[in-house]
């Protein structure tokens, strides 16, 4: 099945006194990927920045940077996309084989092994805690199917830990949600993260959007949505590789998203805007400004609106 999507997302920035200087960087815009084509975006800062600068970062995600030194005492930043997404499809034979051979550093000769080294390591946002090695290791008993060691994983976190917005916040750890038992949907992908890595399995983070639907009766809400975290394991390629991969170039294997949020592989409800190691790779948006104020205020208001084709 086919989606088309238009993702709104605005952040919005006010202080007790005038920001004197800001630098800033986003990323906003979704990734055109073998399952996702965007079809428009638009991204506009007010006030207007001085040097305004799209680029692709390291991990080829639109980021965009950006340098304001007019005085202001708000900063609003809005972006807009229409995208097409569809189900992801992977290899049966990817998925079936052994968990043991996604893990880049012990198995080098592997085609795309040298793509996935980088997340196969502990990165800042999801260190190797003793608790999330131990934790993952009934998932990974010896030969089991990647595929279904993934699921398992992801099943686990979903059954084992609460959703409590009040449990972490943005700076806390993997050892500190696991100890919670509770978190938002960045502590579950770090957590499966820490899982997977610690047992050299590669695995990145993604974050983008997840289309929800209002309940049965009710209107959707406008900004009501919010940003969304999950995560993909590395499927290294089987036999004869040909064509493009999911979310990867053609020889280096594919990626299976899953999300342990919501217990389900990411399907065509999912936006992807970016990925990389971790949360800190991937933020919307992050800068440093130059102040007099001790006091600000952050407001995001996100919405996933359904098109007609």
């Amino acid at each position: 099945m086919t989606r088309r999507y238009r993702v709104w997302h605005r952040t919005a920035y006010s202080y007790a006194k005038p920001v004197q200087d800001s630098v800033g960087q986003f990323h906003l815009v979704p990734r055109d990927l073998p399952w996702q084509r965007l079809e428009a975006s638009d991204v506009v800062v007010d006030p207007m920045p001085g040097d305004l600068a799209a680029d692709r970062d390291y991990f080829g995600n639109s980021s965009t940077y950006f340098h304001l030194t007019d005085p202001h005492s708000e900063l609003t930043i809005t972006a807009s996309s229409d995208v097409v997404v569809d189900v992801p499809a992977y290899d049966p034979d990817a998925l079936a084989q052994p968990w043991e051979r996604a893990r880049p550093l012990v198995h080098p000769e592997v085609p795309g092994a040298w793509a996935a080294t980088e997340y196969a390591l502990e990165s800042a946002r999801a260190r190797h805690a003793p608790e999330a090695v131990a934790y993952g290791a009934p998932s990974l008993t010896p030969g089991r199917p990647l595929g279904e060691a993934a699921t398992d994983l992801m099943r686990r976190i979903f059954r084992d830990f609460d959703y409590d917005k009040t449990a972490t916040t943005v700076t806390s750890t993997v050892a500190d949600a696991m100890q919670a038992r509770a978190g938002v949907c960045q502590d579950f992908a770090h957590i499966a993260l820490a899982c997977l890595r610690s047992h050299g399995v590669a695995a990145r983070y993604v974050s983008g959007y997840l289309a929800t639907r209002p309940a049965p009766g009710k209107e959707r809400v406008f900004g009501a949505d919010a940003s969304h975290a999950w995560l993909a394991v590395w499927l290294p390629p089987v036999g004869e590789v040909t064509g493009e991969a999911t979310g990867g170039q053609a020889g280096e294997g594919q990626w299976l998203a899953i999300d342990p949020t919501n217990d389900q592989w990411a399907d065509d409800r999912y936006v992807t805007v970016a990925w990389g190691r971790d949360y800190g790779d991937v933020s919307p948006v992050k800068g440093i400004i130059f102040t007099k104020a001790k006091q600000s205020t952050l407001r995001v208001s996100v919405d996933v609106a359904p098109l007609a084709d």
